[in-house]
C-alpha cells in the first residue's frame, strides 16, 4: 500500500460523501457570518476526489511505483465518482437523464472493450480524449451543483453538459477503433498461422478462408 494507491482508495472513499452532499442538500453552515452551503462542499469535494486522480497517477510514475493494485483500482474509483455524482445530480433534477445514460453507458461500453482486449494479452491505452473528458466532467460536474442554488450558470451547465456528452460518444468511439485495430491484427496473426501450420501437416488441407 503505497502513497498513490492510498490516494486511490481516498477518492472511493470520496464518492458516498459527495452523494450524502448532494442528496441531503446539507451541510449549511454560516462561519463567521459568510454562509456555506452544500453547492460549496459539494463542489470541495468533487475538486479533492479529481485532484486525488491527477496526484496518484503523477506519484505512481514519478517514484516508479506503479502496482497491479493500482492499475485496477484507479479507472475503478474514476467511475464510480463520475457515476456517482452524475447520477446524484439526476436524482436532484440538474441533469437530463438520457445525458447520464449516455455518460454512464460510455464507461460500461470501455470497460467491456477493455476486458475483451486483455483476454486476447492486449492493452488498449488511454487516450487524449479520454483525459479530456474526465476533465470536462469534473468541471461540468462543479457548475451543475453550483447551478443548484445559482440559476444564473443554468445555461453554462447544459452548455458543458453537452460537451461531456459529445466528448463521451467521441472517446467511446476512438476507444472501439483502437480495440477493433489490435484485435483485427491479432485475429490474421491467428489465421496466418493456423494456415502454416495446416501446410505443414497436410498441404492439401489447406483453410481457403
Amino acid at each position: 500500500m503505497n502513497l498513490p494507491n492510498s490516494l486511490t482508495i481516498l477518492r472511493i472513499f470520496f464518492v458516498p460523501l459527495l452523494v450524502v452532499v448532494l442528496l441531503t442538500r446539507e451541510p449549511n453552515w454560516d462561519f463567521w457570518g459568510m454562509s456555506v452551503h452544500f453547492e460549496v462542499w459539494g463542489v470541495l469535494i468533487l475538486l479533492a476526489a479529481a485532484a486525488t486522480d491527477a496526484a496518484d497517477g503523477y506519484i505512481a510514475r514519478k517514484r516508479a511505483e506503479i502496482t497491479t493494485l493500482g492499475i485496477l483500482l484507479d479507472p475503478i474509483a474514476d467511475k464510480l465518482l463520475i457515476c456517482a455524482a452524475f447520477i446524484s445530480l439526476t436524482a436532484m433534477g440538474l441533469v437530463h437523464a438520457w445525458m447520464v445514460v449516455v455518460i454512464v453507458g460510455r464507461e460500461f461500453v470501455v470497460d467491456g472493450l477493455r476486458s475483451i482486449a486483455s483476454v486476447e494479452g492486449l492493452v488498449i491505452p488511454a487516450s487524449p480524449l479520454g483525459k479530456t473528458k474526465m476533465v470536462l466532467q469534473v468541471l461540468a460536474g462543479c457548475i451543475v451543483i453550483f447551478s443548484a442554488t445559482h440559476p444564473g450558470i443554468k445555461t453554462l451547465a447544459l452548455v458543458l453538459l453537452w460537451l461531456v456528452v459529445i466528448s463521451a460518444v467521441a472517446s467511446a468511439v476512438h476507444y472501439f477503433l483502437m480495440f477493433w485495430s489490435q484485435v483485427d491484427d491479432r485475429i490474421k496473426q491467428r489465421r496466418h498461422s493456423e494456415v502454416v501450420l495446416a501446410q505443414k501437416k497436410n498441404p492439401q488441407d489447406v483453410p481457403t478462408r
